[in-house]
């Protein structure tokens, strides 16, 4: 008869230790699955999703998002409707990638190989509300928790402009819905989401096609514009890649709404890791409305900027199982209406770090155990029909959900969740389709005109090495921009916090 220490020896053998890769023997309990076989298939995607650009390649991009910078310079000189000196966020990923929290529904669908190549979406303020040192209040007295509508009054009281044709009312008048006196018998106007994306689209395609008209040699092509509920899509066609950017216009705001001053009360897991200052330093409003909301009137808050300092503080084996999980629940994102979105992943991935040890999600080798914990807190969301909203708890994103939908798209989850070694093959054998077309990274040797530092080929090269450094040091993370109109040759970037 074995000891009670031999058994003790035993369990410990059997059991999962912090710092050790899963044993070759040890199985996931729901599904059978050997959890190295996962763990191999998990970075087997991340290497077919995280491609290395070629120097090419990284400079077809670089002429792309030139090239879009520039449109946006040329809609603001059009009626001098948008910020002079404006700041862009450029995420990489598209909407469809749950980048923003938008929802999907009006938008077509675009697949990568097939429509697109690279995908990003670009915030750019219609209206800046900046320099402010206390919480910001909105009005959201018509609307669920983390909507607002929005009052033009409260920027032109911020500049100490008044209500005239001088200020922001007067540049936005035509951007706005029927105007609501206040108590004091002064009109308010509300900024209307879908009137600013209807002027924005209108906009950059007058712009696209006055380019059209005077085609400039190496300028990329444009392939495809076109305006889904609120966001601007384009594909460019710059040499062998096709582009593609999500444009959605966006109201900015610097520091903190007053909405989410309780989340900065409780404990996070990036406390001591990044400052509170960087944490919060702004905020937008995203053009699209609750299920029960005024699509005229109401706009969503974001905190994409936020999201963006975080991701520093997220371990790299939870990130490459998020971007696992996200494929392998990209099937449920195929009906209408879509239930679940990558942002409700996103928002889970978030929790998760709040709710679990640093020690046990800083291992690497263990994005098996994390892949199959956001597959069940996902489906635990479902069933519930409750998935908060991270920065605003209050908002339930899913509480629209009938209990029909919930039901149904908790069981195509549960197939997943049964097989997760099957469906990451098959999500593995579909971005080898996706990107079998692209040419693998190969090293440049430099020409003799790249050695003359006057040569427009040294200038590109230098650009390509650059862009190439960039793209492969800073995978997903955003770059804000400030162009001045009047030079859109010379923007000034900066990927988090650096500065380029």
């Amino acid at each position: 008869m074995r000891s009670a220490a031999a058994r003790a020896m035993a369990v410990r053998a059997l059991s999962p230790r912090f710092g050790s890769a899963p044993g070759a023997g040890l199985l996931d309990f729901r599904s059978g699955a050997r959890l190295r076989e996962l763990q191999r298939l998990i970075a087997e995607l991340g290497a077919h999703e995280q491609r290395e650009h070629d120097d090419q390649r990284a400079l077809e991009l670089h002429t792309a998002k030139d090239f879009i910078f520039s449109v946006l310079g040329m809609v603001q000189k059009l009626d001098q409707k948008l910020p002079v000196a404006n700041e862009y966020l450029l995420l990489s990923g598209g909407v469809r990638e749950g980048v923003v929290d938008m929802d999907l529904d009006e938008l077509s669908v675009y697949a990568r190989g097939t429509d697109y190549d690279v995908d990003f979406t670009l915030l750019v303020p219609a209206l800046k509300l900046h320099d402010r040192n206390q919480p910001v209040t909105l009005d959201m007295r018509h609307s669920p928790p983390g909507h607002s509508w929005l009052s033009l009054r409260l920027f032109d009281e911020e500049t100490n402009v008044s209500l005239s044709h001088e200020g922001t009312v007067g540049r936005w008048k035509d951007c706005c819905t029927d105007t609501e006196p206040d108590v004091s018998g002064v009109n308010n106007y509300f900024f209307s989401p879908t009137l600013v994306s209807d002027w924005f689209h209108e906009a950059v395609g007058s712009v696209l096609r006055e380019l059209g008209r005077k085609p400039q040699r190496g300028t990329p092509r444009v392939e495809k514009l076109e305006h889904s509920g609120t966001v601007t899509s384009i594909v460019l066609a710059a040499g062998g890649s096709r582009v593609l950017y999500d444009v959605v216009p966006v109201v900015s705001f610097k520091g903190w709404p007053a909405v989410a001053q309780g989340w900065l009360m409780e404990n996070h897991f990036w406390d001591g890791k990044i400052t509170e200052e960087e944490v919060i330093s702004g905020f937008y409003l995203l053009p699209t409305c609750s299920p029960v909301g005024c699509k005229e009137k109401e706009w969503r808050l974001s905190f994409a900027r936020s999201e963006v300092q975080l991701k520093k503080c997220i371990s790299g084996g939870l990130m490459q199982a998020f971007q696992a999980c996200k494929a392998l629940i990209s099937k449920l994102l195929l009906s209408r209406p879509k239930a679940v979105s990558p942002y409700h992943l996103r928002s889970l991935m978030l929790w998760a770090c709040d709710r679990l040890p640093h020690t046990y999600l800083a291992q690497e080798d263990h994005s098996a155990h994390f892949l199959l914990g956001l597959l069940d807190d996902l489906q635990h969301c479902l069933v519930n029909k409750a998935c908060p909203n991270y920065f605003i708890p209050q908002r339930n994103m899913l509480e629209h959900l009938s209990d029909s939908a919930a039901v149904l798209h908790a069981r195509r989850l549960s197939s997943v969740r049964s097989d997760p070694a099957e469906h990451l093959r098959s999500a593995i054998q579909c971005s080898s389709v996706s990107t079998a077309h692209l040419p693998q990274a190969t090293p440049t040797t430099p020409s003799d005109s790249a050695s003359d530092p006057t040569s427009d080929s040294a200038h590109d090269h230098r650009l390509a090495q650059k862009l190439q450094q960039l793209v492969t040091e800073n995978p997903g993370k955003s770059i804000s921009v400030f162009i001045n109109p009047d030079d859109v040759t010379r923007p000034h970037f900066r990927i988090d916090d650096k500065f380029f």
